[in-house]
């Protein structure tokens, strides 16, 4: 997927109002105040005209459309016309920042409300602000609501591929797939465990080893046999190729318990490449990983989650080692050792990294999707799992966070990205009308 952020930025305003004349100005201001804020992921469009009577509205939208925007900032002069939004929406339908500005004559707030009731009332998705063209808080916030608009398109042209299947006694990890479709997008893509099994079998074994000694320097030790380094690389090369040729944006994979030790050491690779890899045949918890490394620009944690630690007010999350390598705190501490419960094949074994975290769980219901996340700070911890173990701490009581998850009846499943995103992430689901769940 293209991480790429692409915003339109337009003034808009009444001119009979005071405040009107302001509205190139501001437009120009905030365009460099966004142009500073990412330059490597934000492409900007600003507007070639101020949003002033129907004409202006119809061009500006149309202008916006040929330029295929995520969202479109609309900074308010004065007080307008809601028609004017409405008209400018109608030729580019797309999220919708509004900017009302401080002013007591100017009438922004007043219009950006009129416009707040047209967007609630038609079901558009709208982020409303009110802050000085200058603020900071105001600026971020606009930024985490055009993050989220690009993921929305993102995740409609992403595809997932489901290899084998979901794990017996493992319900909420299946998918809905017309629900997963029409709510968030990606389109569900069926992999024959066999053939593909098959096909890893043929990749000659000349062929990798020289991959293999590249990745047996990226870490600390080996304790897995050579045989089943051979084989871990047989397995990625062939999914690989797989995620290319089908244009996948992310994995799921039925792998417990046949396939562990196999395609562990592929998930670590493909997630550091920017393709999420989710365990057991979770295709939900695939597109939770997607939203995640898409927001955070880096590899993503596939955890289960797993203990509290009740003198530290935390809790441990991990799943067998199947983590990115960057995810690791030192890379001289990673082991590529045999996976536990079967004791063979090769996983990555290592401590986290520390820091603010966000959680998600992604699960289907009878009335469609429904998006948990929680933040938190992730704390060192010793190996406590023969895995990837995420200790983290939260601002909650962890009794607390284990009752709200029981309450809300999440999944077991937690996908946990660096960083804060809660926000971005309510964002989406307000977008996609997908059911929010918070503690």
């Amino acid at each position: 997927m293209d991480r790429h952020v692409r915003l339109g930025v337009a003034a808009v305003a009444s001119p009979l109002e005071v405040g009107a004349g302001d509205a190139p100005a501001l437009q120009e201001r905030l365009g460099a105040l966004f142009s500073g804020i990412d330059s490597d992921r934000l492409t900007l469009f600003l507007a070639g005209q101020t949003v002033s009577d129907p004409a202006s509205a119809v061009a500006t939208g149309r202008a916006f459309y040929d330029q295929r925007v995520d969202a479109i900032c609309v900074v308010a002069a004065s007080w307008y016309e809601d028609y004017l939004v409405l008209d400018m929406l109608e030729e580019c339908p797309v999220p919708l920042i509004g900017w009302g500005r401080p002013g007591m004559e100017t009438g922004s707030l007043c219009g950006m409300q009129q416009l707040g009731f047209m967007m609630k009332q038609l079901e558009q998705p709208f982020c409303a602000l009110f802050e000085p063209v200058d603020s900071q808080v105001g600026l971020q916030r606009a930024w985490d609501y055009a993050r989220a608009a690009a993921l929305k398109r993102g995740l409609r042209r992403a595809r997932i591929g489901y290899l084998g299947h979901r794990v017996e006694g493992m319900t909420e990890t299946t998918p809905h797939e017309l629900a997963l479709k029409r709510a968030f997008g990606p389109r569900v893509v069926g992999i024959d465990s066999k053939v593909f099994l098959d096909q890893a079998a043929a990749v000659p074994v000349d062929s990798v080893r020289t991959a293999w000694q590249t990745v047996r320097e990226q870490v600390g030790r080996v304790t897995s046999t050579e045989d089943a380094g051979l084989e871990s690389m047989q397995v990625y090369q062939t999914l690989k190729a797989l995620v290319d040729d089908a244009g996948l944006s992310a994995v799921a994979v039925g792998c417990y318990p046949h396939l562990m030790g196999k395609v562990c050491l592929a998930a670590s690779l493909l997630g550091e490449q920017g393709t999420p890899v989710a365990c057991e045949g979770d295709v939900n918890g695939a597109l939770g990983m997607l939203m995640l490394s898409e927001l955070s620009g880096e590899p993503v944690h596939n955890t289960d989650l797993l203990d509290p630690v009740p003198a530290d007010n935390a809790i441990v999350y991990s799943h067998c080692g199947s983590g990115a390598f960057s995810l690791a705190c030192e890379s001289c501490g990673i082991t590529l050792g045999p996976v536990r419960l079967m004791d063979q094949g090769l996983c990555a074994l290592f401590l986290p990294r520390t820091g603010r975290v966000t959680l998600v769980n992604i699960v289907p219901g009878l009335g469609g999707y429904r998006v948990a996340a929680i933040a938190g700070e992730a704390v060192a911890t010793d190996m406590v799992f023969p895995g990837n173990p995420l200790k983290v701490r939260f601002d909650a009581d962890y009794q607390a966070v284990l009752e709200w998850i029981a309450d809300e009846g999440l999944g077991h499943h937690w996908m946990a990205a660096y960083g804060d995103l809660c926000r971005p992430l309510k964002d989406l689901a307000g977008m996609v009308e997908c059911e929010w769940v918070a503690l």
